[in-house]
């Protein structure tokens, strides 16, 4: 069976370890789309999206253990 790495925006394998949820909800969100389409309706409404902020909030509440 053939492994399959997790990629980036822009196809290239992304090797950022997940500091927290926030980090893993952003990758999942890249990959699949989403982020893309809430960037377009929010540039369209002229608001901003505050996903940055959310992704270190989330990163701060739920932070992962880092291995040595």
């Amino acid at each position: 069976m053939k492994e399959v790495k997790p990629l980036d925006v822009d196809g290239n394998v992304n090797i950022m370890k997940s500091r927290g949820l926030g980090d893993t909800i952003h990758k999942f969100t890249s990959a699949t789309g989403i982020k893309t389409v809430v960037d377009k309706v929010s540039e369209g409404l002229n608001i901003p999206c505050g996903c940055e902020a959310r992704r270190q909030a989330l990163n701060k509440a739920v932070p992962y253990k880092m291995k040595k």
